[in-house]
């Protein structure tokens, strides 16, 4: 038997190792598993707040169409668009010839009927006497009674006369009266103080009130704006007067304007329909898609004028609200318990541990943490796991697909 030298052992020896090493750098490079990376975020305190989001109009806190009462020209017009009046002040003027022909006739009238008054009351001094005259000598027998009583009904038919007359100045004062009214009615003046928000007629034109009043301008108190809200039927449940609401512009999405809701109108503002109908054997069957909103109406204060008539308004009813209350973000929550607490994986000591937590307040962007969790504490909300394989194997600081 051949005996090994040492030389030839050692070979052998040297040849187990590198042949050992090699299956360790096999293992290591195609059948190590891939270390998991998990991607937290802090619990931290932050102010929260649940609402229902609804589209809004702004409106002037009051609004009111001035017109003219009676027909013409409008002769002048005394206010601009944008200008602010004050109650009284005057707004326009219509050609007054008509109405003060008018007012001059109805004067003319009633002097009329007053000389005729005095006139009757005249024959009515005369009657009286003959009628004492002949009352005097039927007494004596001196004339018949016929005559008497002749002059018993002249006096009798001069009061009557009198009277007719005397309602006949009344009805014509009543007149005077009215054609006064349409005569000032020919200088529109301002029923409050406000902004000129439209102009609907202009000087020269003809207006004609036989029937409606014409408006001839628009005027708005701004100084407080009215928002109405449009809640839809499944949030309107959850809202009441007295929580707070603000809203932003599409101007200005960075200034809120905050206020009290007031009222909810019980009846629905707009509904939009879709249907459908078809059949086969003489019948129809149709569906209805029928959006229902109620509007929400609140006051916001407009002391420098910037918000305007009709601007869309994006509102927020602010439900439950807490400040510097401890947060994660809601994608952090797991499945929800039968006692209806949440499973939220924290990372502590690199090692991921399952927690399970009470949450209050949800917008589903962040939720409220009422109790399982520390401030500070790292919550998981995604791992390296759920993300693509080309994501896991792409180059580390760039993004899936490689870089250049």
């Amino acid at each position: 038997m051949k005996k090994i030298t040492h030389k030839q052992l050692a070979f052998v020896l040297m040849g187990f190792v590198v042949l050992f090493g090699a299956g360790l750098l096999v293992r290591h490079y195609f059948f190590a598993k891939d270390k998991v990376t998990y991607i937290t975020a802090n619990a931290g305190r932050m102010d929260i707040e649940e609402s229902v989001l609804a589209s809004g109009t702004l409106n002037a806190l009051k609004t009111v169409e001035v017109g003219a009462q009676v027909s013409g020209q409008l002769k002048k017009l005394h206010a601009a668009l944008g200008n602010q009046v004050k109650k009284g002040q005057l707004l326009a003027e219509i050609d007054p010839v008509l109405q003060l022909n008018t007012l001059k006739d109805a004067e003319a009238q009633v002097k009329n009927l007053k000389a005729q008054k005095r006139s009757k009351q005249a024959l009515l001094k005369q009657y009286e006497l003959a009628y004492k005259r002949q009352k005097q000598m039927v007494d004596q027998d001196a004339a018949p009674r016929a005559d008497m009583e002749s002059a018993k009904a002249q006096l009798d038919s001069t009061h009557a006369d009198i009277a007719s007359l005397d309602a006949q100045i009344d009805k014509a004062k009543i007149a005077v009266d009215t054609a006064k009214a349409n005569y000032g009615y020919t200088r529109i003046v301002a029923p409050m103080d406000g902004v000129v928000i439209s102009i609907i007629t202009e000087e020269g034109q003809t207006v004609v009130s036989a029937q409606t009043a014409t408006t001839i301008l628009k005027l708005a108190d701004v100084g407080t704006i009215t928002v109405k809200a449009k809640i839809s039927e499944a949030d309107v449940g959850r809202v009441k007067p007295g929580q707070t609401v603000y809203f932003t512009t599409l101007g200005d999405s960075d200034t809120r304007h905050y206020g009290i809701l007031r009222a909810i109108e019980p009846g629905p503002d707009t509904t939009t329909s879709t249907s459908g109908t078809s059949g086969s054997t003489g019948s129809s069957n149709s569906t209805s898609n029928t959006a229902i909103y109620y509007n929400g109406l609140f006051e916001v204060p407009n002391p420098d004028g910037k918000l305007r008539v009709d601007m869309t308004a994006q509102v927020s009813i602010v439900l439950r609200e807490a400040k510097q209350a401890l947060c994660i973000p809601a994608s952090a929550l797991g499945d929800k318990g039968k006692d209806g607490r949440y499973a939220v994986t924290v990372l502590r000591n690199k090692v991921a541990e399952t927690c399970n937590v009470r949450i209050g307040i949800n917008n589903n962007v962040y939720v409220q943490v009422l109790d399982g969790l520390q401030e500070g504490d790292k919550v998981v909300i995604g791992d390296s796991s759920s993300l693509p394989a080309a994501a896991v194997t792409a180059r580390p600081g760039l993004p899936p697909g490689g870089g250049r």
